[in-house]
């Protein structure tokens, strides 16, 4: 009797070490034939290889905590990579109704995005007519219109502004969001930094 069988047996008679043993003695003949599966589904599977053996094991064997409701039964070795043949394909049936399920985007066709597309449209900001809003601006708060200088024109952040400005990183925040919805209004359309 080989180990296997024995150690199948062992679990037939609900030893709880026993599957504890068999995984190493079979794992790479489960891996190498969940890999074989694998290899004839369609381009797209998510499911791996170690998932499958896994998941496969635990339908067979069950797993420290729980175990199979029903007594598991094999004869032999052979048997037994029958059996987990068998679970596998189950899993991968099970999958395969899963992602073919209106939920799970069954119906669906992927398409590739076109970066193009996607991009939003640029403004042409006319510098003109923001020059005139910041002239207006810095005739009733200087500090701001500079600020949005620092920011937009200067490309520093809002920290760097603070510094250059003399005031603190809080306050260059407020400002600038003050600023960026009076420009809103003013332009008709915000600015970004």
């Amino acid at each position: 009797m080989s180990d296997v069988t024995r150690i199948l047996s062992a679990i037939e008679q609900g030893d709880p070490s026993a599957a504890d043993q068999l995984l190493p003695l079979v794992y790479d003949e489960l891996r190498k034939l969940a890999a074989a599966r694998l290899a004839q589904e369609k381009p797209g599977q998510t499911l791996q290889a170690t998932a499958l053996v896994h998941e496969a094991y635990v339908r067979l064997v069950g797993s420290g905590e729980a175990a199979v409701p029903d007594k598991p039964h094999w004869d032999n070795r052979r048997h037994f990579f029958a059996a987990a043949a068998e679970a596998m394909r189950r899993i991968l049936v099970d999958n395969a109704r899963r992602k073919g399920s209106r939920k799970h985007g069954g119906g669906w066709q992927r398409r590739d995005l076109d970066a193009d597309a996607l991009a939003a449209a640029e403004r042409n900001l006319d510098l003109l007519t923001l020059d005139e809003a910041l002239r207006r601006l810095a005739e009733h708060d200087p500090l701001k219109a500079k600020l949005v200088e620092l920011r937009y024109f200067a490309g520093l952040t809002g920290a760097q502004a603070a510094a250059v400005l003399g005031i603190s990183a809080s306050s260059a925040d407020r400002h600038w969001v003050y600023t960026r919805a009076w420009l809103r209004r003013e332009l008709g359309f915000g600015i970004e930094c």
